[in-house]
């Protein structure tokens, strides 16, 4: 495992029974590990509360802040704020098993496990599927742009329009059926 996340191992067998709270701050070099090219910076803020139990722990993840990113439509780069938040319930059990999202089983006598991939995907799935400068959607910015979109994307014909261009070769399969 990367160096970088190597800081989100968290040893929770020295913890005792209660409460307990880890901050991390994530920036470009955390997307770097995971091979992540879209946030080109990053400036999140990740905290994670651990509720240590006898037989069990529950996570709740928080992810606050910025991420620097090229708008869909004039690819303008700008800080796009993120936040999410994620609960996870972790067990013991024979094998370890994190294919339910909620959810992470970790063998009998781990004593560590590390919440990076968590924070990874909080982020990923927090960005938009289209991303769109703030000064575009209020009008101020990339009008020459969208004006030029509009002007080039095909036109919409009425249905009159259609029935008058059909090949009259269909018309003439049509009386087959009659």
């Amino acid at each position: 495992m990367e160096k970088r996340l190597k800081d989100f191992e968290i040893a929770f067998s020295g913890l005792k029974l209660g409460e307990h709270q880890f901050d991390f701050q994530i920036d470009a070099t955390f997307f770097e590990a995971f091979d992540y090219q879209d946030f080109e910076k990053a400036d999140l803020q990740a905290k994670m509360k651990l509720l240590k139990r006898e037989t069990q722990m529950a996570l709740h993840l928080e992810l606050e802040g910025k991420v620097w990113v090229p708008c869909d439509l004039t690819n303008e780069m700008f800080w796009l704020p993120l936040s999410a938040e994620a609960e996870v319930m972790v067990k013991f059990g024979d094998d370890f098993d994190d294919s339910e999202e909620d959810l992470l089983i970790l063998p009998h006598g781990e004593h560590r496990f590390n919440v990076a991939q968590y924070f990874y995907e909080m982020a990923v799935l927090a960005k938009p599927l289209k991303v769109v400068h703030p000064d575009v959607e209020a009008g101020k910015m990339g009008q020459e742009i969208l004006e030029r979109l509009e002007a080039l994307s095909p036109e919409e014909h009425s249905n009159e329009e259609q029935s008058e261009e059909v090949d009259p070769r269909w018309d003439k399969l049509k009386d087959l059926l009659n």
